[in-house]
């Protein structure tokens, strides 16, 4: 069985939590499939969940190179440097990263409003990328964007492998 669900923000990638957060089990009432890797409880997007665990370890370990697809909105004027810092790979406190693809992009038109608001300055401007990894280290995408001076104000997993959010609001979730 394969499953693909919207998380919400402020939702946490497990199953149980003893301090009473929202979890998958939320949202997903099947028994027997667990998440494909992970998505920060402040992150948003495609989270993959199987009951095959050799498709788990697949989707999930870096060995793989399944790509995943980050659509981030940073602060900051996204600049040629920062892009070309991104795709040479970016140097963090646990060693380089692999080389990401990344570009700009215009907002995305099928977005929904985040609950809460991301914080709005004024005086900042913001802009949309999109990252393009191999690997999934802890918080990656957020820290090569701080690490390139674009901090990360809201992300979203659109795309595991060829799997894609496809229409799915948060909170929903299909079979694929």
């Amino acid at each position: 069985m394969l499953i693909l669900l919207n998380k919400p923000y402020d939702v946490l990638c497990q199953f149980t939590d003893g301090d009473g957060r929202r979890t998958l089990a939320d949202f997903v009432p099947v028994k027997g499939v667990y998440p494909a890797g992970r998505l920060d409880r402040d992150s948003e997007g495609l989270v993959v969940l199987t009951d095959d665990g050799r498709l788990q370890a697949r989707i999930a370990d870096p060995r793989y190179k399944l790509e995943k697809v980050y659509l981030a909105q940073v602060e900051g004027v996204v600049g040629e440097e920062a892009l070309s810092r991104l795709r040479a790979g970016v140097e963090l406190n646990d060693g380089p990263t692999l080389a990401a693809l990344a570009r700009v992009v215009e907002e995305p038109a099928w977005l929904w409003p985040r609950d809460p608001p991301i914080r709005v300055r004024k005086t900042v401007p913001d802009g949309w990328i999109e990252v393009t990894l191999r690997e999934g280290r802890n918080r990656q995408v957020r820290r090569m964007c701080a690490a390139v001076g674009l901090p990360c104000l809201r992300l979203i997993r659109w795309r595991v492998g060829d799997w894609t959010l496809g229409g799915l609001a948060p909170g929903e979730w299909r079979e694929a």
